[in-house]
Parts: structure tokens; C-alpha cells; sequence
């Protein structure tokens, strides 16, 4: 049975996690990716004739197995593997397996690559048939460990990750998707970190290209050749040095080579970027035309170099701290230049705390040269509010994703969100690019109206701003509200108790919910014949696109509902549950759906099977699912039995608690911790036996309370008997399940239903926040300050009358 591939990412994590000890998550990286792209290249390329990537013989992973438990482990890594395989590929910058000061010296050093090596000897872990099908195992574990290394390293050793999620954004983006001549189109990141936001570039263009990368950090720029590598892109480049001191990419004039693409996450407000540069004299003439950036901030000095290094058509995109967009002296002037030129396409405005070496709110700039000339304005989204909570850091949920993407590559103008800025405009702001000048999304305040608090009434203001509900229920409005005689306000029609069930009840509320329904059971019907058609060696990043896509255009231009929440909807089930389980269905087709065992536990002496139903694990179908399909009478009569139980220990209790204390009559039957068992009853029947008449009452008591767990016992027996029968069923039940049931369990009785509950919520959440509202504007001013004064008069008037009663003046 294959293992999941959450579950093998998760537990790789895990095990490696726990080996790291006192070692710093961003050295400990280096050791763990290493021994991931031996083991990857030596499952692909080892006996492999004209392989991209030479693995020398004695140097493939199954050798380093070989090491494990050795004294000399740690040298024998270096030398015998590391070393060959990085000569006959020319790679650098790799981590030394034989440093005591991170790995522990003797016993402790080999113990630790010991166990490390055991991570990766996981069959699960075959990496031979990697990309196959277009599903990406390694680049998944890979993404899961970087994202990880980067939240344990700490604030100031991060940034050798760029979130995936702003790398897809920024992929999407720039139009690379367009690049259809294979060979012909290039992508260059000049500050490429362990290249993860240049490989979702290559990933999102459409026909393979050339990827160029330099880094600075020698160690990160190893990662980075190995992340090509494992990534099936070998032939990339990755040089190691100072981007802005020694660009290491030249055509063959000895000027900056050019690209058809840039994408970059330089260093924030880098304070020593002119180390090694003198931009005044700077040989590649990146600043000449614009202004020289501030000796203290880098921020311009790279924004300046992708500039440069762009193709007269080309297009880039790149992370900056926000402070790009306002700040004063040469940045302005900069700025006003780059506006001015047209070189700016687009600002996003991201949200604070999404990257791991910083919390400040980044943007990104988006450029194009190729219409330059004949650009009018900047489009500028600000995505600051779209966010998810993810431990002590924000990510980008999918809708986020997906709603950055379409808005800005349809440049749709959103309320609140986006909008077409003219160089006008900005040029009367002396060419501050800072988004809140130009779009306003703070949320409206919640006005208190005096006059309503004065004299009641619900303002008019405040029902108009529901106007969004009111375009699907206009009766409903009717029904709610009533004139009260003056022009800006209204009276609730009903009492506020029955605002919920009147909502709820009426009949435009109810053609709405009719008219969702039937939107999701459209989307669940091609959605059903889609999957079901899906066969063995399916492309599962291909199906989420296909179904996710639909669903977006089921709901696209529906009232009250966004279509980006119900795709978030689709894409958590997808991350928890459904990957899973295309993976299974991509590598050995719906018969995966026959398989079962049971979960085995770690005990004392090894692996032990976990007995019961919830011990038994399927790859498709949940026991649980069988049962109710198949079993659900066996199951309903064990849960008669439960009730029966329940009823009879309840009976016991009560018997127990009425009869246990020091005097009551089950005294003697109490053992040292003051509970009742076998042994302690039955000890104390055959004692009162003895003396019979002088203790009848208690014996007879005793007796009864005996029956009782007698039968208790025997209810216990029946249930495990029942559970037992049932759990055979289950067993049995799998093999002989065809093709067809197989499909019905799993697309619709498993996926759609959790989906439709999903969805569900989702509507249901859209009348609950009407009636909330409502309600609270009518408990708001359901009491208008004259009546609360009447109200404290004839209060303050009965305490008076109290006093003086008991003789006390007020």
C-alpha cells in the first residue's frame, strides 16, 4: 500500500527534525537537501548512459547506505560520495559531512548520519519515476521541507526561501505562459536564493527555457543547482558571487547579458550593496539614466539591475519592501524616472509578515518593457487583507492566489481592491506610488446615528448598506422594515425573535437557496463524470486545475456569494483529502479502492497491529464509509447495544451513588481506591454469607448489584462479538468491490458529499450574517435614550421608596 503523500512529507519532517539537536534549522537544511538530491539522482541517473547528471560508480546512494553505522561515516560521506558526484558535475558549495561542532563528535556523529541516511532508505521514497505523470513527489517533499526549514531558522536566516505562493503570483504574472518557442526564451534571477522562485517560472511557462540564476551566498547557491537538479532542470545556471559587485552573466561584448525574463526577492533595504560597486563609474551603466540609489538602501540598486538586464520587450517582476513606493531624495527621483519611462506596469501590495527574513508588508513591482512607449498608467492591486494565519507567519490562501492572478491579468477594476491609476494622477502626487493614496480599502466604520438613539428607528443608511441582500430579496426588505414617519428611518415590521425564521422562511430567501443548489449540482454533475473517467497514470495537478477552474466559473457573477470562497473551499478538501487520493488512483488506478489492512503501532518489541475498526486503514474508502453503504443494520444494531449499555451503566451509577458511601449498603464492597469490581463483590457476598440474617438487606443489595454487572459484562461480550462480525464484513467487503462502487463510494459518496456540506456552510453563512446585522441594528436602537431615562426615573423612584420604608433618608 502506498504511503500518502502528506503523510510521507509530514513524517519526513518529523524524522528529521528530531535528529537536528542543538543545529541551527538553516545549517541543519543544507545536511538534509544533500542527502534528498543524492538519493533523487541516484534513483534517476545511476546506470543511466548519457544521464544530465553523472553519478561515478561507488558514489551512488545505495553506497552510502552502505556507511551507515561506520566510525569513519562522516569522512567516507565527503570523500567517497559528496566529493565525486560534485567533481564529475561541477557543483559547489556543499555542507561537510565530518564537522563535529554540527553533527556531534564519535558515536554521536554516527548515530546522527546513521539514522539521517535511514530517512531517505523509505520505498517510499522512489524518486526513478519522479515528474512522471506530471506529479511532482520530490518538488512536493521539497517545497514541504523549505518551507519548514525557513519558519524554524529564525527571523535573519530565512531568506534563502521565497513563499511558493508569492513565487506562483509572481509566475503568473509576467506573462512567461506566452513563451512558446522552446529554447528560445530565457528567465534570470539575479538573486535567486535556493531558486525556488525561478523553477515556478519555468514551471508556469508552457514550452521548456533557459534558466539563469546568481547567488550570493555560496552554500544557498549550491541548493540552488541541486534544487535544478532535482527539479528536472540540469542544465540551468547558477553562479555564484555579488549580483551588483561582479554580475557573472556577460554576452559576448562584455555587457550585461539581457533576458526575456526577470524575476528577483533581493535582500530588503540592503545597507552594504555598494560594497565592490561604484555606481557613479558603474561599468554596466545601470544607474546612469535614473539616479543613483542611497548608499544605506539596496532597494533601487537591484530594481535597477533587472532594468537592465531586461530584452528591449522584456518583462520582470520583483519583491520590495513597500518603502519603495514613497520614500523621498534619489529614491523619488528614481521613482519619477521609472514612472516616467513607462518601465512600471504594476504594483501588488502584499500582506505584512508573509516572509521568513522579515514581518514588513512587501509589494511587487511589476515591469515590461515592451509597452513602455505607450503606457498611460500603473495598475496597482492592494492584496494586503487576503491573508490566513499560519502559526507565526501569514500565508496566501489559494483564492488569494487566484484573485491577485485574474484581477491583475484582466486588469478588473474592484472596489476596494484595484484600479487603473493614470500617470495624470500620479504625477499630481509628485510620483508617490504609495497604493492608499490611490485605492481606499479601509471598511467603513459602523456609525452610531444620535438621532436614532434619541428617538428609535432603524436609519435608513444602515439598511441601504445591505443593498447586495436586497438585490436578491427585495420583498424580504418590505417585510422586514415599516415606515415610522420620518424619512430616514425605519421600525423592525416583526419582533426581532422572528427575524431569523422570517428570513429563513420567505420566499425569495428560498428560490435563492434552490437557484445555489442547482448551481452546485451542475458543478457536481460534470465534475462526477469528469473524475470517473479519470483512469491510472492521471495527472492529479492537472485535475484540481480542470475541477477548481469549473467551480470558479459556476459561480462567477453570482449574487452574494464570492466565487474565490467556494474555490477555497474545493482547494482546502484537495490539500487535506483529495491529493491524496489521485495520487493513489494516478499510480494504481480505482483499485485502489480494494485495499485494506490494519495500522500497526510501535510497541516494546516491535510493530503490533491496532485491533477494531479504527485500526483499519484503507488507501480510497474509509471503514467507516463501507459501514455505512453496506453494514449500516449491523451498525445500528451495535449501537442499540451502546444504548443499552449506556442505559445500564447509568443504572449503576446511580445505584453507586445512592449506596457507596462509608454507611450505605455497597460499603464492603469497595476496594482500596473506592471502586467496585468483581473480585471486591464477590468478596463481599461470600463475607455477609456468613452472617446472612444479621445482614440481609446489604446481602440482597450486593446480589442485585452483581446482576446488574453481570449483565453488563454481557453486553460488553455482545458488543465486541458484533464488532468483531462487523469488522470481517469490512474486510471482506473491500476485494470484492467493483470498479463502479468503487467510483460511487469515493467521488460521491466521500468527495461531493464533504463538498456540498462544504458549500452549504458557505450559503448558510450568507443569510446568518443578514440576520446578525439586522438584529443588532434593532437592539441598537431599540431603546431610545428618553425611554431609558423614563426608565431610571420609576427605578430610582422604588429605591427611594425602599429607603425610606427601612428609615433611611436618599
Amino acid at each position: 500500500m502506498a504511503v500518502k503523500k502528506s503523510e510521507l512529507y509530514s513524517s519526513l519532517w518529523a524524522s528529521c527534525d528530531e535528529l537536528r539537536g542543538g543545529m541551527d534549522a538553516s545549517q541543519y537544511k543544507d545536511y538534509v537537501l544533500v542527502l534528498l538530491f543524492i538519493k533523487y539522482v541516484s534513483d534517476k541517473y545511476t546506470g543511466i548512459p548519457f544521464a544530465p547528471i553523472t553519478i561515478p560508480p561507488g558514489a551512488s546512494f545505495k553506497d552510502m547506505i552502505a556507511l551507515k553505522g561506520k566510525p569513519s561515516i562522516g569522512d567516507d560521506i565527503n570523500k567517497k560520495i559528496i566529493e565525486p558526484i560534485a567533481d564529475a558535475n561541477k557543483l559547489s558549495g556543499m555542507p561537510d559531512f565530518n564537522d563535529p561542532n554540527k553533527l556531534g563528535r564519535d558515536k554521536e556523529m554516527v548515530d546522527r548520519l546513521t539514522k539521517l541516511i535511514a530517512i531517505f532508505e523509505n520505498p517510499a521514497l522512489d524518486f526513478s519515476k519522479n515528474r512522471a505523470e506530471g506529479d511532482d513527489i520530490l518538488g512536493d517533499a521539497y517545497e514541504y521541507l523549505m518551507r519548514n526549514f525557513a519558519t524554524e531558522s529564525g527571523k535573519s536566516k530565512g531568506q534563502f526561501y521565497t513563499p511558493a505562493e508569492v513565487s506562483r503570483i509572481m509566475a503568473k504574472i509576467i506573462g512567461i505562459h506566452e513563451a512558446k518557442t522552446t529554447g528560445d526564451t530565457i528567465a534570470y534571477d539575479p538573486t535567486c536564493g535556493s531558486g525556488s522562485l525561478l523553477l515556478k517560472v519555468a514551471d508556469e511557462a508552457e514550452a521548456a527555457i533557459s534558466l539563469y540564476g546568481q547567488e550570493k551566498d555560496s552554500a544557498t547557491a549550491g541548493l540552488a543547482r541541486m534544487n535544478m537538479i532535482l527539479h528536472g532542470n540540469p542544465t540551468a545556471e547558477i553562479k555564484q558571487g555579488n549580483t551588483l559587485a561582479n554580475p557573472l552573466f556577460m554576452n559576448d561584448q562584455g555587457t550585461l547579458k539581457t533576458f526575456d525574463y526577470v524575476v528577483a526577492n533581493p535582500p530588503f533595504s540592503d545597507k552594504g550593496w555598494t560594497s565592490g560597486v561604484d555606481p557613479e563609474s558603474d561599468p554596466h551603466n545601470r544607474f546612469h539614466d535614473f539616479c543613483t540609489p542611497p548608499a544605506k538602501n539596496g532597494d533601487y540598486a537591484f530594481l535597477l539591475h533587472i532594468i537592465r538586464s531586461l530584452k528591449s520587450k522584456g518583462k520582470g517582476a520583483c519583491i520590495l519592501p513597500h518603502g519603495v513606493l514613497f520614500r523621498g531624495n534619489a529614491e523619488a527621483e528614481i521613482r519619477k524616472n521609472l514612472v516616467q519611462k513607462g518601465y512600471i506596469k504594476g504594483i501588488i501590495g502584499l500582506p505584512a509578515n508573509l516572509f521568513y527574513g522579515t514581518g514588513i508588508p512587501a509589494c511587487i513591482i511589476v515591469m515590461d518593457k515592451e509597452y513602455a512607449a505607450s503606457r498611460k498608467g500603473i495598475f496597482m492591486i492592494d492584496a494586503g487583507k487576503g491573508f490566513m494565519k499560519d502559526g507565526n507567519k501569514n500565508r496566501l490562501r489559494s483564492m488569494d492566489i487566484h484573485k491577485i492572478v485574474d484581477v491583475f491579468n484582466k486588469v478588473l477594476e474592484i472596489e476596494k481592491y484595484s484600479r487603473m491609476v493614470p500617470f495624470t494622477e500620479i504625477e499630481a502626487n509628485e510620483y508617490n506610488l504609495n497604493i492608499p493614496r490611490y485605492i481606499d480599502s479601509h471598511e467603513e466604520e459602523d456609525i452610531q446615528d444620535l438621532e436614532a438613539h434619541l428617538r428609535g428607528g432603524i436609519p435608513v443608511r444602515d439598511i441601504e448598506n445591505l443593498n447586495e441582500y436586497w438585490q436578491v430579496y427585495p420583498d424580504l426588505k418590505n417585510v422586514l422594515f415599516k415606515a415610522n414617519g420620518r424619512e430616514s428611518y425605519r421600525d423592525l415590521n416583526i419582533p426581532k425573535e422572528e427575524i431569523k425564521t422570517t428570513i429563513f422562511n420567505h420566499r425569495e430567501f428560498k428560490a435563492y437557496n434552490k437557484q445555489m443548489n442547482e448551481v452546485f449540482a451542475q458543478w457536481q454533475t460534470e465534475t462526477d463524470q469528469y473524475v470517473k473517467a479519470l483512469v491510472k497514470g492521471l495527472k492529479p495537478k492537472q485535475v484540481i486545475f480542470d475541477i477548481s477552474e469549473n467551480i470558479l466559473k459556476a459561480y462567477d457573477n453570482r449574487a452574494l456569494v464570492s466565487k474565490y470562497n467556494m474555490y477555497q473551499h474545493l482547494m482546502d478538501y484537495w490539500s487535506e483529502t483529495m491529493q491524496d487520493d489521485l495520487h493513489e488512483i494516478a499510480v494504481d488506478g480505482w483499485q485502489a479502492g480494494k485495499e485494506v489492512k490494519r495500522k500497526l503501532r510501535d510497541t516494546i518489541r516491535g510493530k503490533k497491529e491496532v485491533t477494531g475498526i479504527d485500526g483499519l486503514e484503507a488507501r480510497l474508502i474509509p471503514p467507516m464509509l463501507i459501514i455505512q453503504e453496506y453494514f449500516a443494520k449491523e451498525q445500528q444494531a451495535i449501537d442499540d447495544l451502546q444504548s443499552k449499555l449506556e442505559a445500564q451503566t447509568a443504572e449503576m451509577e446511580e445505584i453507586r451513588e445512592e449506596h457507596g458511601d462509608e454507611e450505605g449498603l455497597l460499603v464492603n464492597a469497595l476496594d482500596d481506591k473506592g471502586n467496585i469490581t468483581k473480585g471486591s463483590l464477590n468478596k463481599a457476598i461470600k463475607e455477609l454469607g456468613k452472617h446472612i440474617d444479621e445482614n440481609a438487606e446489604e446481602f440482597d443489595r450486593l446480589h442485585e448489584y452483581k446482576k446488574l454487572m453481570d449483565q453488563e459484562a454481557e453486553i460488553k461480550a455482545e458488543i465486541k462479538k458484533a464488532y468483531e462480525e462487523l469488522e470481517q464484513l469490512v474486510v471482506e467487503k473491500y476485494p470484492v468491490l467493483n470498479i463502479d462502487e468503487i467510483k460511487t463510494l469515493v467521488v460521491d459518496r466521500k468527495w461531493m458529499q464533504e463538498l456540498e456540506k462544504r458549500i452549504t456552510t458557505e450559503l448558510e453563512n450568507i443569510s446568518h450574517r443578514l440576520n446578525q446585522r439586522i438584529r443588532e441594528l434593532a437592539e441598537r436602537y431599540e431603546t431610545p435614550l428618553p425611554q431609558l431615562d423614563d426608565e431610571i426615573k420609576e427605578l430610582t423612584e422604588k429605591v427611594e421608596q425602599h429607603l425610606k420604608q427601612m428609615g433611611l433618608e436618599w
